[in-house]
């Protein structure tokens, strides 16, 4: 699970601009984000919340948020998916991970999401 303040997020967009989150999504992503008047300001803290909830998932020490391996899309039912790249996938397949789920939710102050893997099944051990 994770959390972010729309306080905050506004404050980092009005004092660096866009250019600033292009470190943290993808092209597509902020596409996701944009509406006629610029970014949604909520779209945003939710993408950046499950971005962190779901790196948490892959329970790794000592390594950074590959930000643009985690990817957030919006699914043509309008849910969330992610999608994992390059270091994110390797520490996923390491952990046993085959997929995240995702959960977004935000409100005027606070963008949360909760982040579930998807563990591959184990081959049984009973083969008789």
């Amino acid at each position: 699970m994770d959390i972010v303040s729309v306080n905050r997020v506004r404050r980092l967009l009005a004092q660096y601009g866009e250019r600033f989150f292009e470190r943290m999504l993808t092209p597509g992503e902020l596409a996701d984000c944009r509406t006629s008047s610029g970014l949604d300001v909520l779209s945003l803290c939710g993408r950046i919340a499950a971005k962190e909830a779901a790196f948490k998932t892959l329970r790794v020490r000592g390594r950074f948020l590959p930000w643009p391996d985690i990817v957030v899309r919006r699914s043509e039912g309008g849910w969330p998916l992610v999608e994992l790249h390059g270091p994110a996938a390797e520490m996923a397949a390491e952990s046993g991970i085959t997929e995240i789920t995702v959960s977004i939710s935000h409100d005027v102050d606070y963008a949360v999401a909760v982040a579930a893997p998807i563990i591959a099944p184990t081959p049984s051990s009973s083969n008789s």
